[in-house]
């Protein structure tokens, strides 16, 4: 990636309708793209799919997605364990996990409309409400 990132977009940053002042050298994760892909596939009618597949289209053009490697990978298994510690089911915060693994291994802010999903996380990245 040329452009150096400072933050990483949950994807409740991506899909929201507001503005937020977020870094200029922003990521995704490829966890996100997952999530906005599938919301795509959930769509109840064409014309909300075809609003959905233009926006992820856009925001994969928009924004480097930072990728699930093993780096990310070894930090989701330590961040599900701090998540089970916390009394949280890991099957239901899979995709938060891997953003906020995404965000530990790059040592970015992750920037995020529910920092409660990522309350868990605190001493590991760095979280900033938009």
């Amino acid at each position: 990636m040329a452009t150096p990132v400072r933050g990483l977009l949950d994807t409740s940053v991506v899909i929201a309708t507001e503005v937020f002042r977020v870094p200029q050298e922003a990521a995704i994760s490829a966890a996100t793209l997952a999530e906005l892909h599938f919301g795509v596939h959930l769509a109840k009618d064409d014309e909300i799919r075809t609003l959905r597949l233009r926006r992820s289209t856009e925001l994969e053009s928009r924004f480097a997605a930072l990728p699930i490697d093993e780096r990310v990978a070894r930090a989701y298994g330590e961040l599900a364990s701090i998540t089970v510690r916390a009394g949280r089911k890991v099957r239901t915060r899979v995709v938060d996990i891997f953003i906020a693994a995404t965000a530990r291994v790059h040592g970015v802010t992750l920037f995020t409309k529910n920092p409660a999903d990522f309350e868990p996380f605190a001493g590991q990245i760095e979280i900033h409400e938009a």
